[in-house]
């Protein structure tokens, strides 16, 4: 299941008069980062940044002037996102601008069904809030230390590891992986299919330290004959 986790900066909150300047998307394939971003600043045309939205993302109406206008981008953003489920904080109000942006050209909206929004998602699972993407990020442990500002790309980036997190992190990821394999066997009808295991880019670092293992050695010493521990070595050395 392809997902695009995004989000966007625009010149206020009007989404029928303000316009997007800022998208920036993170691709997830079964919740895993596929590493495919995609992030555009956006001209908006004759309306101009206002004073409380610049304080929020910083981007300048000066900034912007060369930048090409949300026709001139949105085929790239159509096809970057494709058939994925659109993936946002807050989704009513990155949505409500995506499809006035559609509209003004002509192109249908996102249907609501392909839309998923984390912040009602984190106000079911965390009723007591707060919710903000900066307090779920404290809540876990998520560095955004470097977020003083208002990011599309940056934002997403935080969020996808925020939404992996709160659907169950990376252990509800390699069980959709697995589920996904075990179908492709089911219906292979007697095909031979070879799964590739990808090997981990770095080791696993030990969990016993050496006082855990001196720890268990004066244990066992001190059980003499009595520790379980001590046939459990005689059977697997019999077995080798």
């Amino acid at each position: 299941m392809r997902e695009i986790i995004f989000d966007t900066e625009t010149t206020g909150l009007d989404n029928r008069a303000d316009r997007i300047i800022e998208i920036g998307g993170i691709e997830l394939d079964n919740h895993f980062p596929t590493g495919r971003t995609f992030h555009v600043y956006i001209n908006p045309g004759d309306r101009k940044v206002h004073p409380d939205a610049l304080a929020i993302h910083g981007i300048t109406d000066e900034s912007l002037k060369d930048k090409p206008l949300f026709s001139g981008i949105v085929a790239e953003l159509q096809d970057f996102f494709g058939d994925a489920r659109w993936v946002a904080h807050n989704a009513n109000f990155d949505m409500g601008f995506i499809n006035a942006e559609f509209e003004r050209l002509g192109i249908p909206p996102v249907p609501s069904d392909r839309v998923t929004d984390t912040l009602a998602l984190a106000r079911r699972k965390h009723p007591m809030g707060p919710n903000s993407l900066d307090a779920l990020c404290r809540r876990y442990g998520i560095d955004n230390s470097h977020r003083t500002k208002h990011g599309a790309l940056l934002d997403s980036e935080l969020l996808a590891e925020v939404y992996i997190e709160m659907i169950g992190g990376r252990q509800a990821a390699l069980g959709l992986a697995v589920a996904e394999q075990r179908e492709r066997l089911d219906q292979a009808d007697g095909e031979e299919i070879v799964l590739p295991i990808a090997q981990r880019p770095r080791p696993l670092p030990d969990r016993i330290s050496e006082a855990d293992l001196a720890a268990h050695a004066a244990m066992v010493a001190k059980m003499k004959d009595k520790a379980i521990w001590l046939q459990y070595q005689q059977s697997a050395g019999d077995q080798e």
